[in-house]
Formats: C-alpha cells, sequence, structure tokens
C-alpha cells in the first residue's frame, strides 16, 4: 500500500476531477468513491469540499486504513459488482474498475447506473490499452488488468446508459525509478435525466 501511494500520491488530474464534481453536485451531495483504497486523496477531498462519502473496496485493509483516515466518510468492505446501493448524486471510480474483465467493468457501471440518480455524475478514470484480464507486473506483483483505447471506453460507458460529456487525456509518470509513462484517461459522464 505504502509503495503504491509513493508512486501514485500526486495526481493532480484526479484532484480537478473531483472538484469539478464538487462544482455539479454541491455540498451534501452523497457520492460513491468506487475502490476507495486508503481513503486518500479521493473520499478525504470530497469530505473536506461538505460531501456526504460512501467508500467501498475489495481490500479489507484499504478499508480500514479509509477508516482511519476520513472518519467522516462511511466505508464498505464489499465488490461493486455486489453494491446495492442507490440514491447517489455522484460515483467516482479513479483506477479502481482496470482490475475487472471487461464483462465485469459492463456489469461494473450497470450497477453504478442504478446507484446514481437521473442527473447525476460518473467520473471514471483508466490506463489506456487494449487489454483484458491480461496479467502484468505491477509494482513487482502479479495482477490481472484490463482496459481500452479512449474510443472504446467512450463506447462503453455510453451502452452502459450514460452520457459522456468530456474525456481528458493525460501522460502520467509515476514517482518511481524505473518508470515508463502512462496514458490516463479520464471520462465525465453524467445519467440522463430521462431514461
Amino acid at each position: 500500500m505504502q509503495r503504491y501511494e509513493t508512486a501514485y500520491s500526486d495526481r493532480p488530474e484526479q484532484v480537478r476531477a473531483v472538484a469539478w464534481l464538487a462544482e455539479r453536485v454541491g455540498a451534501g451531495a452523497r457520492v460513491l468513491d468506487v475502490g476507495c483504497g486508503s481513503g486518500v486523496p479521493t473520499a478525504r477531498q470530497l469530505v473536506d469540499t461538505g460531501m456526504q462519502v460512501v467508500g467501498i473496496d475489495i481490500s479489507p485493509a484499504m478499508v480500514s486504513a479509509a477508516c482511519a483516515a476520513v472518519p467522516e466518510a462511511v466505508f464498505h468492505n464489499c465488490d461493486v459488482l455486489d453494491f446495492a446501493e442507490s440514491g447517489f448524486d455522484g460515483a467516482v471510480a479513479f483506477f479502481s474498475l482496470l482490475m475487472l474483465s471487461r464483462s465485469d467493468i459492463s456489469r461494473a457501471l450497470s450497477v453504478l447506473r442504478g446507484a446514481i440518480e437521473p442527473g447525476g455524475y460518473l467520473l471514471l478514470s483508466m490506463v489506456e490499452a487494449d487489454l483484458d484480464d491480461a496479467p502484468v507486473k505491477f509494482l513487482d506483483t502479479d495482477v490481472r488488468v484490463s482496459g481500452y483505447h479512449r474510443e472504446d471506453l467512450h463506447r462503453v460507458v455510453e451502452q452502459a446508459g450514460f452520457v459522456v460529456l468530456e474525456t481528458k487525456v493525460v501522460s502520467y509518470i509515476p514517482a518511481i525509478d524505473p518508470a515508463d509513462p502512462e496514458i490516463h484517461l479520464y471520462v465525465f459522464a453524467q445519467r440522463p435525466v430521462q431514461g
């Protein structure tokens, strides 16, 4: 966990995305943080802007860390595919869905559409890559990840019932040595008011 936080602690585009959401939903809004990790920086930033935050993560250790770091929020040890709450004004999934297969990403987006109220927002980020449940080495750990090219991610989000408002493409270099640049995709989407 510490190595990940060191490598990815400075993501200004993610901070700007949360600020974008805060401007649109306002203080008091309910926001779901999918794959909340340690709660920092996202859940902390959401709470600090006056939002009611519910975070979910499949790692009990991450949920424990998030509870300690952001006691004002509510955290659950839960897989997004099993999440059943609704009534959220927005949801963020920063680099969490990439740990799923493409078919499960589609299922997760459907779950999130059901969790978000009509007119609510979804912010999603992934690493741009043409992968489906592929084995990769990440911070010396074997993991399986999925990704899309930007046009394909746009299509997948729209097929789940969202309107894509904007996609930002950002080159990012993790703070580890050696590190190759990654292309991060940030999708800003909205559940239509009708439908």
